[in-house]
């Protein structure tokens, strides 16, 4: 068996790995086992679903700060070494929009390192928002990145395993040194870790088909989220969301909640309908799919943290990221990868 291995197989896991190969770790000294691995689909696996976009649904935690902007000023790299935008990953304008003005502190931060950052005059927001912004963001295209990365990470050596863990002493075997639990809302359940403080923010999105829009547009308000986030090389699917349900399990979508995106997302943007090419109503928009996905989130914020097995060995927990894995996830990752090279992290 590996040196390390990795539990999961969502978007952290993906990029703990890559942290890995990006400190000098060889490739075929990693092992991913997962019970999902990218290309499939259920409610457990919840990556897929994600609308997938750098944005300002992070808390203002300075460590959280820290990982957005580590993870934004990368994103360029990874790209490159997937072979270009068609693989997932592409930049985009983002307009955002807040019942509530964000923090000096994440402010500040966001405008120390994001591309063309500019504040909107009142005139240009909706009635009720006393922020807005526009921004050069990164969309992804959640289904095909994961199938890439995986695919670049095998490239490097990297062994993918599916296979459903009971209990996290089931990834040490011979030879394994250091396991990384990656697993998400799993890490309630896994045997050895059983985090009662994790919980899911239960999201529904629903995906359009639209040419017409070539941008990201949201809302945030103080208990709900509004988003509209172009999902690129995707035959022109746009994701409508959505809803940040705590504690809510539910793999159903619902008809009502659809009907309620539908209407706040096109009062969002209008031109979603004023140039749709098949009429100007909601009933004229051509659904691809509504989708429901279940956010890892945790009491407390992520939890990275190492934890001594023996003298020799230990777990390296990375989970609980909620709805920003894409977006801070490989701040997340390189600081959990530097507990298990006993390096310093520089965030």
């Amino acid at each position: 068996m590996s040196k390390y291995v990795v539990i999961g197989s969502g978007i952290v896991g993906l990029y703990t790995v890559y942290n890995l190969i990006e400190r000098n770790v060889n490739g075929e000294e990693i092992t991913v086992i997962a019970e999902y691995l990218p290309g499939d689909e259920s409610i457990d696996y919840t990556s897929p679903y994600a609308g997938g976009n750098f944005s300002c649904i992070t808390d203002d935690h300075p460590d959280t700060l820290k990982f957005d902007k580590h993870t934004y000023t990368r994103l360029q790299s990874i790209q490159r070494r997937l072979g270009g935008p068609q693989h997932g990953l592409d930049k985009i304008q983002s307009t955002e929009y807040f019942d509530t003005k964000p923090s000096d502190a994440k402010i500040n931060s966001l405008k120390s390192y994001i591309e063309n950052y500019t504040e909107l005059p009142k005139l240009e927001m909706p009635h009720g928002c006393q922020y807005g912004i526009r921004y050069t963001s990164w969309s992804f295209n959640c289904p095909k990145f994961l199938l890439n990365m995986k695919k670049y990470l095998e490239g490097k050596g990297v062994t993918f395993v599916q296979k459903k863990l009971s209990h996290i002493s089931q990834a040490f075997a011979f030879g394994t040194k250091i396991v990384f639990n990656c697993t998400g809302n799993g890490s309630k359940y896994l045997g050895g870790v059983t985090d009662n403080k994790i919980y899911p923010t239960r999201g529904q999105v629903v995906v359009i088909k639209a040419p017409h829009i070539k941008e990201n547009v949201m809302r945030w308000g103080d208990n709900y989220a509004t988003y509209i986030i172009k999902r690129p090389y995707s035959h022109d699917q746009l994701i409508l969301g959505g809803f940040l349900q705590k504690d809510d399990w539910r793999s159903a979508t619902s008809h009502d909640e659809t009907l309620d995106i539908l209407k706040r997302t096109t009062q969002l943007l209008p031109l979603i309908l004023s140039r749709n090419t098949y009429g100007s109503s909601i009933e004229d928009l051509e659904i691809l799919r509504v989708a429901a996905g279940l956010r890892p989130s945790r009491h407390g914020g992520p939890r990275i943290e190492r934890e001594p097995i023996d003298h020799t060995k230990c777990v390296i927990h990375n989970y609980g990221a909620s709805g920003y894995g894409y977006q801070a996830g490989l701040g997340m990752a390189y600081r959990a990868v530097s507990l298990a090279l006993d390096v310093k992290p520089k965030l």
